[in-house]
C-alpha cells in the first residue's frame, strides 16, 4: 500500500516508464501539428522547442518535489503545503475539471473513427462503449490501468519512432521503394524562407501547440502507486527532454522536411498523413487512424485515471466529499471513478445536445488550465525547496537548476503567454484565457469563503475529567 492512504502500490517501473514516456504523447500531436505548421511554417519548430523547454522545466520542478514527497495529489498537494489551502484546493479541482472535459473531447473524437469503420453503431454509441470500457478497467485494479497504458504507450512510443526513422531516411535519400522527390531538409527554408509569416508566428505556434503537452506531469501523480515512487518520479523527470525531443521535435522535423510547409495535403490530410502519402506508403490514412485512437484510448485510460486520482487526494484533504478518498478491497478510490466518469458522460452528452454553445464552454473554460498548473508548480516549488532543505534535505534527490532564477524565469515566461493569448482573437486565445480565469474565480472564490468559514468555526472545546468516565 501507499504510505498514508489506502491506495495500492500496483503499478510496476515497466508501467510507469511506459506512461512518463506516452503521456507526453498526446492526440493533440497528430491532430493539432497541421493547424501550427500552416500558421508559423518551419518555424512552428521554434514553437515546439519553446514549449518543450517550459515543459521541461516546470517537470524539473515538479520531479524535486514529488521525489521528496510522492503524493496522489502531485502539484495540488505540494501547493496546499507551500502556498496554503486555498491554493492546493483551486488548482487539484481545476485540474479535475480539466481531465474530465478531457474526457469528454476524446471520447468524441475516438467515436468519430470508430463510426466511420463501423457505420452501423451511431458516433454516441461508441463513445458510450469506449466511455465504459475504460471505466471497467480503471474499476479493476490500478495494475489493470497500468497494463491498458502500458500497451496503449507502447504502440505509440513505437509508431513515432518508426515514422522518426522512416522519415529521416527518405530525406537523407536512402530509403529503398518510395517515392520522396519532394523530401529534403531544403523545404525549411526555401518556400518563403524558415520564417514565412514573421518572428511574430512564433508565439502563434506556441499558442497551438501548448495544450499538446498536458499529460506530462501524470507520472507524478502515478507514482504514488509505484513500487519504488522516487525512483520512478527522478527517472521521469530525468528522460523528458529525450521524450519531447524525439517525440514532437524529431516528428514535426520530419513532417516540414518531407513537404514544403505549404502543401495544402497538410491542413485537407492532417500533417503525419501527408507525409506518409509523400512517400507514397500505401493506406497512410487508415495507418495513421489506428495511430491516432490508441492515442484517444489512452488519453481517455490516462484521464480517468488522473481525474479519479486528483479527487481521491481533494477528498483526503478534506476538498472534495469524504467517499472521494474510499477505496475497496484492491486499493480502488470507487467513488472518485465514478464520480469522475458521470461528469464526462454528461459532458459527452452535451456535445451531442449543444456542441456549439455548451460544450464548447466546458472545453474553451478548462482551455488556459494547463497554464494555470504550471504556474502554481513554479510558485510552489520556490517556496518548497526552503522547507525540504529545512525539514529533509537529503530528500532533495533532484534538483531545479539555477533555483531561483530559473524558477522566475519560467514563470515569467507562462504569464507572457497568457497575456499574449489575451491578445489573440484569431486562435480564440482571449476567449479561452477569459473564460478560465471565469471558473478559476469561482473555484478560487469558494476556497477563500470556505477557509474563512472553517477559521470562523468554534474550535472542539477540550474532554473534561467527567467526560471521560464511563457508563456502567
Amino acid at each position: 500500500m501507499t504510505p498514508g492512504s489506502g491506495l495500492q502500490a500496483g503499478l510496476k517501473n515497466r508501467h510507469l516508464s511506459m506512461i512518463a514516456i506516452g503521456g507526453v504523447i498526446g492526440a493533440g500531436l497528430f491532430v493539432g501539428s497541421s493547424s501550427g505548421i500552416a500558421t508559423a511554417g518551419p518555424g512552428i519548430l521554434l514553437s515546439y522547442a519553446l514549449v518543450g523547454t517550459l515543459v521541461v522545466l516546470v517537470m524539473r520542478m515538479l520531479g524535486e518535489m514529488s521525489a521528496a514527497n510522492p503524493t496522489s495529489g502531485s502539484f495540488s498537494a505540494h501547493a496546499d503545503r507551500a502556498l496554503g489551502h486555498w491554493a492546493g484546493f483551486s488548482i487539484g479541482w481545476l485540474y479535475w475539471f480539466f481531465w474530465v472535459v478531457v474526457l469528454a473531447v476524446e471520447a468524441t473524437a475516438g467515436a468519430k473513427i470508430l463510426e466511420g469503420w463501423v457505420p452501423a453503431v451511431p458516433q454516441w454509441g461508441w463513445a458510450l462503449i469506449v466511455m465504459i470500457v475504460l471505466t471497467a478497467t480503471n474499476l479493476v485494479s490500478v495494475g489493470s490501468y497500468g497494463e491498458f497504458e502500458f500497451w496503449f504507450a507502447g504502440i505509440k512510443v513505437v509508431a513515432i519512432g518508426a515514422f522518426v526513422v522512416i522519415g529521416l531516411l527518405a530525406v537523407f535519400g536512402v530509403l529503398p521503394g518510395v517515392d520522396a522527390d519532394k523530401a529534403s531538409f531544403a523545404n525549411l527554408t526555401s518556400h518563403d524562407g524558415f520564417l514565412p509569416h514573421g518572428p511574430g508566428a512564433i508565439l502563434t505556434g506556441v499558442l497551438l501547440v501548448v495544450f499538446s503537452f498536458m499529460g506530462s506531469e501524470i507520472a507524478t501523480l502515478a507514482a504514488g502507486e509505484s513500487e519504488d515512487p522516487q525512483r520512478a518520479v527522478t527517472k521521469s523527470t530525468n528522460s523528458i527532454i529525450w521524450r519531447i525531443g524525439v517525440f514532437y521535435l524529431g516528428s514535426v522535423l520530419v513532417v516540414v522536411s518531407l513537404l514544403p510547409w505549404n502543401d495544402p495535403s497538410i491542413t485537407k490530410d492532417g500533417s503525419y498523413v501527408a507525409a506518409l502519402n509523400s512517400l507514397g506508403i500505401a493506406h497512410a490514412g487508415q495507418i495513421m487512424n489506428v495511430i491516432v485512437l490508441t492515442s484517444v484510448l489512452s488519453c481517455l485510460n490516462s484521464g480517468l485515471y488522473t481525474a479519479s486520482r486528483m479527487a481521491f487526494s481533494l477528498g483526503e484533504r478534506g476538498d472534495a466529499p469524504k467517499a472521494f478518498a474510499r477505496v475497496n478491497s484492491r486499493g480502488v478510490p470507487m467513488t472518485a471513478i465514478l464520480a469522475s466518469v458521470v461528469f464526462g458522460f454528461v459532458a459527452v452528452f452535451f456535445n451531442y445536445l449543444s456542441p456549439d454553445k455548451i460544450f464548447l464552454f466546458l472545453v474553451n473554460s478548462s482551455g488556459a488550465v494547463a497554464l494555470f498548473v504550471w504556474l502554481v508548480i513554479c510558485f510552489s516549488q520556490l517556496r518548497m525547496r526552503k522547507i525540504i532543505q529545512r525539514e529533509a534535505p537529503e530528500k532533495l534527490v533532484v534538483r531545479m537548476w539555477l533555483y531561483p532564477y530559473l524558477t522566475w524565469a519560467t514563470a515569467t515566461l507562462i504569464v507572457g503567454v497568457l497575456v499574449y493569448m489575451l491578445f489573440d482573437t484569431e486562435h480564440d486565445g482571449r476567449q479561452t484565457v477569459l473564460l478560465s480565469l471565469l471558473v478559476a474565480a469561482i473555484v478560487l472564490v469558494i476556497a477563500v469563503v470556505r477557509q474563512r468559514l472553517a477559521a470562523a468555526r468554534p474550535a472542539p472545546a477540550a474532554e473534561s475529567p467527567a467526560d471521560k468516565v464511563s457508563v456502567g
